[in-house]
């Protein structure tokens, strides 16, 4: 995630986040490339999620930019949506509990996006909604509702509704929280597919052992601010800042 790379699907800047007079974030300044997958990593509080939340013009910010693509971020309230269609084309986010809507089934919440964020008809949506869940395979589940999916199906439905426009860039937060170690080893396979295909990805994550097996950087935050950084097997080899080794050392406990 080396900084100032023109190819760069997403470069922040010097992004500073206060919430009234506790700053979240202090000065960010990263970038993803494309075929690349990051990890933000960092204990509770640290800001990883505030992050992704900034990038996708889910959170305000005062100071600093984010370019996620070539579309600008820049200080100050967060724009309305009909000014962000733009960047909702370049950059899909999967939270950390899914949120997938509990009255729409798993294909119905894939074609949010499309139909009603960009307008694209139906049955041009769902020609390539279907196609995604069978990529993500949860093609067999396209009818259940969310309380119907176990928390694995829930997630890839979610990767398939990030991905439901396409986007150069994919977020997700904390993507491992709450799978068993088979689980994990697939998602890990379908997002080294996902960057084979050219896309960048960039997790927030406090699993070390998924971040030393799948990730080609890892970006270490201590109270909002980057500590560290470099390739991920390195970086949590060889950890020279005390919050890096704070964190393995809580992977351990």
């Amino acid at each position: 995630m080396g900084v100032g790379v023109v190819s760069a699907l997403l470069a922040t800047e010097g992004v500073r986040l206060a919430r009234g007079p506790q700053e979240i974030l202090c000065g960010l300044t990263l970038s993803v490339e494309p075929g690349k997958l990051g990890v933000l990593m960092g204990l509770s509080g640290s800001g990883k999620t505030t992050a992704l939340r900034a990038v996708t013009a889910l959170e305000a910010f005062q100071a600093g930019s984010i370019d996620v693509g070539g579309f600008r971020l820049g200080p100050g309230p967060v724009p309305p949506e009909s000014r962000l269609k733009e960047l909702r084309r370049k950059v899909g986010l999967v939270f950390q509990a899914h949120a997938l809507f509990e009255h729409l089934t798993a294909l119905e919440n894939v074609l949010l996006a499309p139909v009603h964020v960009l307008g694209a008809p139906r049955r041009e949506a769902e020609d390539r909604a279907r196609p995604l869940l069978d990529a993500m395979g949860v093609a067999h589940r396209a009818a259940a509702y969310p309380r119907e999916l176990s928390g694995g199906e829930a997630q890839r439905v979610a990767i398939a509704r990030a991905l439901a426009v396409d986007p150069p860039l994919l977020l997700m937060d904390e993507p491992t929280a709450a799978l068993d170690p088979a689980r994990r080893e697939a998602l890990g396979e379908t997002l080294r597919r996902l960057t084979a295909e050219g896309r960048g990805l960039l997790l927030s994550t406090h699993d070390v052992d998924f971040a030393r097996d799948f990730a080609d950087r890892a970006v270490i935050l201590a109270g909002g601010c980057v500590v560290e950084e470099g390739p991920a097997r390195e970086v949590l080899a060889n950890p020279k800042h005390p919050a890096t080794r704070e964190l393995l050392a809580a992977k351990k406990s």
